[in-house]
């Protein structure tokens, strides 16, 4: 029992529940990476809108020399000046581009949670079609040992003479398919498993048990890539506020202080001040264009209508699969019935016809028979129970929750 147990330590050291594996994805799948990079880009953004409500100041310096002067001017000035602006109205520009940004960054962060729901979901698939494969794998590798046994007895019956022909070349045919069958299987895990790698960012060697709580009454939300797509439609019409508010008076006052120094002087080409202080109030106001903003203005107006017909559509589509989610479930749990019914049945057949194939009472074909019987419905036991845990995290995927605080 000890040599057992330490035969499957280094199994059981390395095998990855789901839990950990979904855990681990979150931190390291690159497409949520991508999406949290486009969430700090867009913070940067707000933040930069929020400061613009600050003056500005400005520092700058130019020279000039003019070659043949004018009277009354000097032939070169040098001058440094600081400039304070500050802009007193603007329509209310920046405070629906600020509205824009706040819910563009919003959206951003629920696309984040959006992707990390999809890709549970994705892996979760991923886990238990392994296992189903696995499952499949393991059913037909029993079968294999069966056939091999059998192929061996009937080649010894057929050198005494005991068997034909025909019989040797019905079970070798049955014997090579289940090869086949069986390496298939395993080009079916290496690539799922691979996909599997790729989406949690590591490899993994041994998929240990994972279950999900049966929870069939919790509270029904709205996907976070639903309420993502509101923020988005609120922030085009912030856009469309920000537009509208070329149409309003445009209001800035600037001081510039100035210092001068001169060459090239004389009596006719005076120095002139040496220092200015300058005040300026400017209002602008957009009286005509076309209706070129008002049309620019409809046009993202028209946007924000489109993206609440998709949402309406969305909310609808998720609902229509919560709904399904359930009877997924209601369904699986009557398979498992169904499929372990089936298990018992084959196995008690495939027994009985073993031992009457071993007394030659029934030929290799009934054999046969019950044998892919038997593994057939061992398979599809071990693959409806799979089934009953997708279909759990479907389940509550629609269900708008976060699947792996249901393992």
């Amino acid at each position: 029992m000890s040599k057992l147990f330490l035969l499957l330590l280094p199994f059981s050291l390395f095998a990855e529940d789901l839990k950990t594996i979904l855990s681990y994805s979150m931190q390291n799948n690159a497409l949520v990476s991508a999406k949290t990079f486009t969430k700090d880009a867009q913070s940067k953004e707000l933040k930069s809108l929020e400061n613009s409500y600050y003056p500005t100041i400005d520092l700058g310096a130019y020279y000039q020399r003019t070659d043949e002067r004018t009277p009354m001017q000097a032939g070169t000035v040098y001058s440094g000046f600081a400039k304070i602006g500050f802009d007193i109205y603007d329509g209310g520009r920046k405070s629906a581009q600020v509205k824009q940004k706040k819910d563009a960054l919003h959206s951003s962060s629920l696309d984040i949670n959006a992707q990390k729901r999809v890709l549970s979901l994705e892996i979760v698939q991923d886990f238990f079609l392994i296992k189903n494969f696995n499952a499949s794998l393991i059913s037909l590798q029993e079968a294999q040992k069966s056939l091999t046994a059998q192929l061996q007895r009937v080649n010894r019956f057929y050198e005494a003479q005991l068997a034909t022909k025909d019989d040797v070349d019905r079970l070798q045919a049955v014997y090579d398919t289940n090869i086949y069958e069986i390496e298939s299987l395993k080009f079916n895990i290496l690539s799922t498993k691979h996909s599997l790698e790729l989406k949690v960012g590591k490899k993994i060697d041994v998929l240990d048990n994972s279950h999900f709580k049966n929870l069939e009454n919790i509270e029904y939300e709205i996907a976070d890539y639903i309420q993502s797509l509101e923020l988005k439609q609120s922030a085009i019409k912030h856009s469309a506020n920000s537009i509208d508010s070329i149409y309003y008076p445009q209001i800035r006052v600037e001081d510039t202080y100035s210092i001068y120094a001169y060459g090239g002087t004389d009596s006719k080409h005076p120095e002139g001040l040496d220092n200015q202080n300058r005040l300026l109030l400017s209002a602008n106001l957009r009286l005509f264009d076309n209706a070129t903003i008002g049309e620019m203005k409809q046009s993202v107006e028209l946007n924000a209508m489109a993206l609440s017909q998709e949402i309406e559509y969305q909310k609808s589509t998720q609902k229509m699969n919560y709904d399904l989610s359930l009877l997924r479930i209601k369904t699986s749990r009557v398979k498992i019935e169904s499929a372990l019914s089936a298990l018992n049945s084959a196995k008690s057949a495939f027994e009985s016809v073993e031992k009457k194939y071993d007394a030659g009472i029934v030929d290799n074909v009934v054999y046969l028979d019950a044998l892919s019987a038997k593994t057939n419905a061992t398979a599809l036991y071990e693959s409806s129970k799979n089934d009953l845990e997708i279909a759990y995290a479907i389940y509550y995927f629609y269900s708008g929750k976060n699947i792996e605080e249901y393992l």
